[in-house]
C-alpha cells in the first residue's frame, strides 16, 4: 500500500491523520480506494467528471502526475503520494 500524505484542510475526512495507506495500481484506483475508506474526500480532489480539480496537485515520489500519465500514473507500494492544494493570495 502506498502512503498518501493528506493536507491539513482534508484531514477532517481522515480522522485528523496526516498520512494514510491506500492500495491501487495507479492514481485513479488509489483515489477510488481513498474515497472508499474516507467518504467525502474524493469530491474535494476530483470534479464530477472524475478529473483532478484544477487547484489540486498530486505528486508520486516527488513527481507531478500532470507531467506523467495523469490519473493513470502507476504507483508502487513503496511510493509516497502527496495531495497538495494550490495556494493563492498575496498583495494585489
Amino acid at each position: 500500500m502506498a502512503t498518501v500524505r493528506i493536507p491539513t484542510p482534508l484531514r477532517k475526512y481522515t480522522e485528523g491523520k496526516g498520512e494514510v495507506t491506500v492500495s491501487g495500481a495507479n492514481i485513479r484506483e488509489l483515489l477510488d480506494n481513498l474515497e472508499g475508506s474516507h467518504a467525502g474526500i474524493g469530491e474535494r480532489i476530483r470534479d464530477d467528471t472524475g478529473a483532478v480539480r484544477r487547484f489540486v496537485n498530486i505528486f508520486v515520489a516527488g513527481e507531478d502526475i500532470r507531467f506523467q500519465d495523469g490519473l493513470d500514473t502507476p504507483i508502487a507500494d513503496s511510493d509516497e503520494v502527496s495531495i497538495i492544494p494550490a495556494i493563492a493570495g498575496g498583495l494585489g
